[in-house]
């Protein structure tokens, strides 16, 4: 993810987008925030990092789904086995 090609204010977007997805993990008991990573650019969010099931995984995408603003969601989110 590289941040040079982003204005200010997709910038600024793609930064609370990330807060609030990280927000709504901490929130939710069925989610290890500080398992899964979150990045966002351009509306996309990216997640990486681990989860202890598939139930897990997909619940952090569907909740990144939610959050206003975002365009769509690459979930690369490894469940450990």
């Amino acid at each position: 993810v590289t941040r040079g090609q982003e204005t200010v204010g997709a910038y600024v977007d793609d930064t609370a987008i990330t807060t609030s997805v990280k927000a709504r993990y901490a929130d939710n008991k069925d989610v290890d925030a500080t398992s899964i990573k979150v990045e966002t650019l351009n509306g996309t969010v990216m997640l990486s990092g681990f989860a202890k099931n598939s139930a897990e995984r997909n619940m952090a995408e569907d909740i990144a789904m939610k959050v206003k603003g975002v365009k769509s969601v690459k979930n690369s989110v490894a469940v450990r086995p």
